[in-house]
């Protein structure tokens, strides 16, 4: 493996989103304003699901873990992409950028584990009705909780320290608004094809498998739901349509920009935006939108402090 002239890295230069001024004002209004009216929404979820002894159930359990990491997940790229709309170069520092590397990984990984555990929710409860208070128990919960944490810090972990150890010699720009592992390898002044498999085993492969899961897990509910009765079958369906809709925006542009090679396609950045700023806060909402207890809870919350 040949390495020419390695320097030691210390900034790196984003591109950002589009070099046009027109798009870049109308991305940067659309985006605010999204940020603004959806994000309080993620953290009203939270504080409803939190304050409200109804919504104890581990679906709810797992719906505010949801809000919460999807929040935390849009303050990964949003904020400095905006404040970089402004900025004629957009340099991040090499630990900087791989600080945000980590917690992109970190947290995006752990919302798709926590879509798996709430798919295994929904199994439990609709096709082992009379196991589920036994099966899903607080502590069951917490400690899917803390495997979620456990295993999206080895996934993260592993991203970093696959990009460590690459030695930089050339260009420092990458053609993204965001650090993310894929063009940070490119610039590598070395030969990176097992770092290219081994990124792509990690993510592409793991991201895959959870999907597939999915898919399968929900397809064995639907077709359980068969022999329910009416008034319990539309609620049962409502609820998995609405994980469902959720996977496929959490997993369709994972899909697109980890499980192939590294090359660049015209759709990237615009699938990457999506995927980071998008879709994190939309997901609580749709799923809240579909729930009538959720949103009678907030009714509840809203006039308790409105009336006082």
């Amino acid at each position: 493996m040949e390495i020419r002239n390695s320097t030691v890295m210390t900034e790196f230069i984003l591109l950002g989103l589009t070099q046009s001024q027109d798009i870049q004002l109308l991305v940067f209004v659309l985006v605010l304003v999204f940020y603004l009216i959806i994000l309080p929404g993620n953290f009203l979820i939270v504080l409803t699901i939190v304050s409200d002894p109804g919504l104890s159930a581990p679906l709810y359990f797992f719906l505010g873990n949801l809000a919460f990491l999807d929040a935390s997940y849009s303050f990964i790229v949003a904020p400095r992409m905006l404040m970089d709309f402004f900025s004629k170069k957009k340099i991040i520092s090499y630990r900087g950028c791989l600080t945000q590397l980590f917690f992109l990984h970190f947290l995006g990984i752990g919302e798709m584990f926590l879509l798996v555990f709430m798919a295994f929710d929904r199994y439990i409860a609709i096709c082992r009705p009379l196991h589920y208070s036994t099966i899903m128990k607080p502590r069951v919960c917490y400690g899917l909780l803390m495997l979620l944490f456990l295993g999206s810090f080895a996934h993260a972990f592993v991203q970093v320290a696959l990009i460590l150890h690459l030695p930089f010699c050339g260009s420092n720009q990458l053609d993204n608004f965001f650090c993310d592992a894929p063009q940070i390898i490119k610039l590598a002044c070395t030969d990176t094809f097992v770092v290219e498999v081994l990124v792509v085993s990690n993510n592409g492969l793991l991201i895959l498998l959870c999907f597939l899961g999915l898919l399968a897990s929900y397809a064995v509910i639907l077709f359980h739901l068969k022999g329910h009765s009416s008034e319990g079958k539309n609620k049962a369906v409502s609820t998995c349509t609405t994980h469902i809709i959720i996977v496929f925006l959490m997993f369709g542009p994972a899909i697109f920009i980890y499980t192939r090679p590294f090359r660049t396609f015209s759709a990237d950045k615009v699938v990457a935006l999506f995927h980071t700023v998008i879709f994190p806060l939309l997901n609580p909402v749709i799923y809240t939108l579909r729930n009538q207890e959720v949103k009678a809870s907030m009714r509840r919350l809203f006039n308790r402090h409105i009336s006082r």
